[in-house]
């Protein structure tokens, strides 16, 4: 067995971090999370703002998700 560290074990990846503090937080969200807050924002009949930037897509995902039920 190895004793090496094992970085992905952390619960404090960059995943964990909060939006606000991310460096591309405010570059224009991803293909994926359009993709998907479009589903989301589709579910919870909620309207659907194409021009987030990462960090408000990803805080705007946690509240739908929040909301539908989804991702938990």
């Amino acid at each position: 067995m190895s004793d090496t560290h094992n970085p992905k074990s952390e619960p404090f990846s960059n995943a964990e971090k909060d939006p606000d503090d991310w460096t591309t937080g405010d570059e224009p969200m991803t293909g994926a999370q359009a993709s998907y807050l479009k589903t989301l924002s589709e579910e919870a009949g909620e309207p659907f703002d194409e021009s987030l930037t990462k960090g408000d897509a990803s805080k705007r995902i946690d509240a739908l998700q929040e909301q539908t039920g989804r991702g938990k």
